[in-house]
């Protein structure tokens, strides 16, 4: 992957839109990439993901794309066009990890550690704890929960297997192959003819 030239995405929703199931909002926000200036290079499957934290709410639907980027975009107007489309689809930020109707997460862009690694290292290494009540004001790359979740990693994997994480060196194939065979067993692909 190059720098500036390619982004890995991850997107989620768990909550109705518009009359629309998670799936159709799922569907209808990745085709809003390309009017944002962002090219799907690769997208995943669809999965069928239990909601984080367990029982905070219904399972998710869960799929990661490679984006091609048609200019070198600066990371943050990239967070920006996505949160541009969240918002289209009702997304509202009202507190950490509560059921959205959309949420699409900027994983990695390239090789890109941002803002440095001495801010990215503070952020991976927080606890639980305070990961639930602290958010960072300023974007984080590669996304600091990124080698830990299932709902992410096992997507990821149908896009970008070889991506290699900037900080760890650890492939997407190696960072899921570290977590819990029940967490990745919990995250189960969806029939491509299941209705929207």
């Amino acid at each position: 992957m190059t720098t500036g030239k390619q982004a890995l995405v991850a997107f989620g929703s768990n909550l109705d839109f518009g009359g629309n199931p998670p799936k159709a909002v799922l569907i209808e926000a990745i085709k809003a990439l390309e009017a944002e200036g962002l090219s799907l290079t690769r997208l995943s499957k669809l999965y069928l993901t239990p909601c984080f934290p367990i029982g905070a709410g219904p399972d998710y639907v869960n799929a990661a794309a490679v984006v091609t980027l048609r200019h070198n975009i600066e990371p943050e107007k990239i967070l920006a066009a996505l949160h541009r489309i969240e918002a289209r689809f009702g997304r509202e930020r009202i507190s950490r990890w509560a059921g959205r109707t959309l949420d699409i997460d900027l994983l990695a862009v390239g090789d890109l550690v941002a803002p440095d690694l001495v801010t990215y290292r503070h952020w991976q290494r927080l606890a639980l704890s305070e990961q639930v009540r602290l958010a960072p004001d300023q974007l984080i790359l590669p996304h600091p929960r990124l080698a830990e979740r299932a709902f992410v990693l096992v997507p990821l994997a149908d896009v970008a297997p070889d991506w290699r994480h900037p900080v760890t060196g650890q492939s997407v194939t190696e960072m899921l192959a570290a977590l819990p065979r029940a967490d990745r067993e919990a995250v189960v692909a969806m029939p491509s003819d299941a209705s929207v």
